[in-house]
């Protein structure tokens, strides 16, 4: 499948836990989907991701609801249930086979966070994940991208690329690099103070999707203390 101009097909993945989703997930993505010229975004929800507690989540269907409301009415977001179907624990080099299979001729996209892959060597098959795709990295509050350069071995960082604003991204650019840290000016905002909020009874106004937010009041989501770190 390629595009009348030949170009492949760009096509996002955003996987994550969505514990809840938030403006600030949205931001990145549509800030991603703008700069890279993406068809779409797949939001993803982890049905049991493996580097979190999923007794302190909730649960993969109210999570993938949250997410299907966050993006509706977004032209280019897709609510994808691909690993809350499956219902076991989600490795993202798994999703991008499943991905590769449908969309053999697109150019995959996986969006994630600085903190995130400063983990990306415990990741399974973190290797040929690179192979797959290419990775979209973004600022977090307090985790800056020059983090991600220290984050794998000295061999690779030379598939990094920065993206600034003068940045080109044509084929042969995008071709030549695997890696690419993007700033954005990401939002002060994270799952886990949304999650302490709601157990405190403060507002999340401002920080989530109204829908979300009516959601997340209307289930009781969030009531009991929990603990971890989220995204």
């Amino acid at each position: 499948m390629r595009e009348r101009s030949g170009r492949a097909p760009r096509v996002g993945l955003f996987g994550g836990t969505f514990d809840p989703v938030h403006k600030g997930h949205l931001r990145a993505a549509s800030a991603a989907v703008g700069r890279f010229g993406l068809e779409r975004m797949h939001f993803i929800p982890s049905a049991i991701p493996p580097h979190k507690r999923a007794t302190d989540m909730a649960s993969a269907e109210d999570r993938m609801a949250m997410v299907e409301l966050a993006v509706r009415g977004r032209r280019r977001f897709v609510p994808s249930p691909i690993e809350v179907r499956a219902g076991a624990t989600s490795y993202s080099v798994v999703t991008l086979d499943e991905f590769r299979r449908e969309a053999p001729g697109a150019r995959h996209f996986f969006l994630l966070g600085v903190d995130a892959f400063c983990e990306i060597e415990t990741w399974r098959e973190w290797r040929r994940l690179l192979d797959l795709c290419r990775l979209i990295v973004v600022a977090r509050p307090g985790a800056p991208l020059a983090a991600a350069r220290r984050a794998v071995e000295p061999s690779l960082r030379s598939a990094f690329a920065e993206v600034g604003p003068s940045v080109r991204l044509g084929e042969a650019f995008l071709e030549a690099h695997r890696i690419f840290l993007f700033p954005i000016d990401a939002l002060p905002v994270s799952s886990t103070e949304i999650r302490r909020r709601v157990r405190d009874g403060l507002p999340i106004r401002g920080l989530v999707p109204p829908a979300v937010e009516c959601y997340i009041h209307r289930e009781n989501l969030y009531r009991r203390p929990s603990s971890g770190k989220e995204s």
